[in-house]
């Protein structure tokens, strides 16, 4: 399987010139032979929005893209105004001229440089879904802090996890030092449950706020087997040895022995007690 990820820099607000721009790299996606096209968190239409979002949010995504994945899988992330006239932070899967699975951002960050819970209602839901490669999940940005997230698409069956996100940069010493907590936590995730997990990141400047990019794969062995420059756009593509989930789940039994039904006693447990 190759997939092909877009470390791309969208427009703040101009749905127009994103979606043309993402056409264009499904089109070059398509001659690299690529299996899969995955874009960061809102490429359609930029992070900063605040207010701008209600003006926006589309009521469902371009039909053009649903059209173009009748050639390839496309993952694209946009503001989707939902059924109560809210927006929603939605990614979307889309394969065979169909849409496969959406999925709405479940965690909002409300802290630091973020406001998200202001401008966006909260996704439900968090599972997987079947695809012509395999059993995937997706999670955007803020979803892959929480241990609780990577854990249900895993026991819910995702053999490959698409984190789309919009990280923005923190002051630091190194340029090198941006993704670390992002790569400790994706590793964890692929090595504890013997998955992929794919993170593909914006970059590109709005509002004052840097977004570093540096997209990169995990395999089940909890290594970076590919990843992206920092602050460029570019496409990254890269070849999955999908057989590689089985061997590492050989090796290292860990996802075999998981007893949910102990996680989902205590949760209980726990619940009870705070009630």
């Amino acid at each position: 399987m190759k997939i092909s990820l877009e470390q791309t820099y969208p427009i703040l607000g101009n749905v127009e010139k994103n979606l043309l721009k993402i056409l264009e790299k499904i089109d070059t996606a398509i001659e690299n032979e690529a299996d899969i096209v995955i874009f960061p968190e809102l490429a359609l239409t930029g992070y900063c929005m605040e207010d701008l979002v209600f003006d926006v949010a589309l009521k469902e995504i371009p039909p053009i893209l649903v059209e173009k994945s009748e050639k390839i899988d496309i993952v694209v992330g946009m503001a989707e105004l939902g059924e109560e006239e809210y927006p929603y932070n939605t990614a979307y899967y889309l394969s065979d001229g169909k849409i496969i699975h959406k999925h709405r951002k479940v965690f909002l960050p409300d802290y630091g440089l973020f406001s998200e819970g202001r401008y966006f209602m909260s996704g439900k839901s968090i599972k997987a879904f079947d695809t012509r490669f395999g059993r995937m999940g997706i999670l955007i940005c803020e979803d892959a802090w929480h241990q609780s997230a990577g854990y249900l698409l895993a026991q819910d069956g995702a053999k490959f996890i698409l984190n789309i996100s919009n990280s923005p940069a923190r002051l630091s010493g190194e340029k090198e030092s941006l993704s670390k907590n992002w790569e400790v936590l994706i590793k964890a995730s692929s090595l504890a449950s013997g998955i992929f997990n794919i993170v593909v990141n914006r970059v590109g400047i709005e509002d004052g706020i840097t977004f570093w990019g540096k997209s990169f794969v995990v395999s089940p062995y909890g290594e970076i087997i590919k990843e992206g420059n920092y602050l460029e756009e570019e496409s990254i593509l890269c070849d999955i040895d999908v057989g590689m989930i089985k061997r590492a789940r050989i090796s290292s039994p860990a996802f075999k022995i998981e007893d949910i039904n102990l996680v989902m006693d205590t949760l209980k447990r726990i619940k009870k007690s705070r009630d």
